[in-house]
């Protein structure tokens, strides 16, 4: 490239990270976290977690071990809804319930097939919650968990105490991703980066923006808000389940229908501010034992679901692959094309671009305790991802996207 095309191109970039870091909700800092101190309640309120397992059999000993043995004070069960599985998933459940005494705490499930326009997470989750209602006493919360999460022992108290304390609808963690292999090191922090920049965590947590978001390894929502929208099948079809369901809370009711509109997911979007109060934030205590020892591991993992994110627009893909090259790529590109040549000005101006970009990584790289070079690798990072979202538009238009477990979901 010419230096002056590099030169303008270098600015450019520069300009969105100036942008990101000081108007961008702030989303770099990582401050979002879990209060954990013991706080007593008047009255701990009954809650129910409902778990979708398939094929989970080697981890539920120590995660299914982990919610049954949770430090709450109130009434508290456990439904997990096998999916189908073939590798003893519910004997294993009973099990690990037997070895503990807690077999009237836990209810076990056998799902059904998957009818169409469900994907299986979702399917599994809805016949908990249907079982759920159909207790002596219903929950006040249920909590949403996947089969691969433990919980800190103090987990379920502390959701319970923040929901209760904020008057909060949803309170949802990013719980801490396995990252002691070479490439989760490499590529887990920046999934949680790039979350974090999609879904600024202090916007989703501010009632007054529309931004809305969930994690879907940990969800604690009231059982009111569950129905005002409607039930779980209000984002049946969604494979970014989670965030479709943050943002069914947050943004309406089923009820506000006459005043809003119908949004994503099938959700009703009502104006803003609202009252509907959702919150999201990370966690290092609970942990995800999902494990991703290999590029391809990680690989499958985001190109299952990365088109879905851009609503499977081939011109959004587009945008989206431009804009990665511009905001990542530029910089160093620049920063080593200036030194070479001898332009120095497009040299500062992308080396400051690597230095604002690395600044903004390094604070979730602190937060999973990663050398911190790394941030220094993010344009490299960045490439990678970006071609891991055209590989899951390749995957789509082959009919092959969206495989988890054996099942593939793809719209046509």
């Amino acid at each position: 490239m010419s230096g002056e095309i590099g030169l303008w191109l270098s600015v450019l970039s520069l300009t969105i990270w100036v942008i990101l870091l000081g108007f961008w909700g702030q989303f770099w800092r990582c401050d979002q976290r879990l209060t954990r101190q013991e706080t007593e309640l008047e009255m701990f309120p009954a809650i129910c977690a409902v778990v979708p397992a398939r094929n989970e059999a080697d981890l539920l000993p120590v995660t299914l071990r982990s919610l049954l043995t949770q430090n709450y004070p109130g009434h508290f069960t456990v439904v997990l809804v096998d999916d189908n599985s073939t590798d003893g998933t519910a004997n294993i459940a009973h099990h690990v319930a037997q070895e503990l005494n807690k077999t009237q705490q836990l209810h076990v499930l056998s799902g059904q097939p998957l009818p169409p326009d469900w994907t299986g997470k979702l399917w599994a989750l809805h016949q908990g919650i249907e079982y759920v209602e159909t207790l002596t006493h219903p929950p006040d919360y249920v909590l949403l968990t996947d089969a691969d999460i433990e919980h800190d022992a103090q987990n379920l108290r502390f959701l319970v105490t923040k929901a209760q304390q904020e008057n909060l609808e949803l309170v949802s963690l990013m719980v801490l991703l396995r990252c002691e292999s070479f490439w989760e090191k490499f590529l887990i922090p920046a999934f949680v980066f790039f979350f974090q920049k999609l879904y600024p965590f202090p916007w989703v947590n501010d009632s007054t923006k529309p931004t809305a978001a969930a994690a879907g390894g940990c969800i604690l929502i009231a059982s009111e808000a569950l129905t005002r929208i409607g039930g779980i099948q209000v984002v049946r079809n969604a494979l970014i389940d989670d965030c479709a369901l943050g943002q069914a809370v947050k943004q309406g009711s089923r009820g506000a229908g006459e005043q809003g509109s119908r949004g994503a997911g099938g959700a009703i979007v009502s104006s803003f501010p609202s009252s509907h109060k959702i919150w999201l934030g990370l966690d290092d205590s609970t942990h995800s034992l999902r494990f991703y020892p290999s590029l391809s591991t990680v690989w499958d993992m985001v190109a299952r679901t990365a088109f879905t994110q851009l609503n499977y627009s081939l011109g959004l893909l587009i945008l989206a692959v431009l804009g990665m090259i511009l905001v990542y790529i530029v910089p160093p590109v620049s920063a080593i094309f200036g030194l070479l040549t001898g332009t120095w000005l497009v040299a500062c101006v992308g080396l400051l671009g690597w230095l604002l970009m690395s600044c903004a990584y390094l604070p979730t790289i602190r937060f999973y305790r990663c050398s911190p070079w790394l941030a220094l690798c993010l344009p490299g990072i960045a490439l990678l991802y970006t071609l891991m979202t055209i590989d899951s538009a390749v995957r789509h238009w082959q009919k092959r996207g969206g495989t988890w477990k054996g099942r593939v979901y793809s719209k046509t």
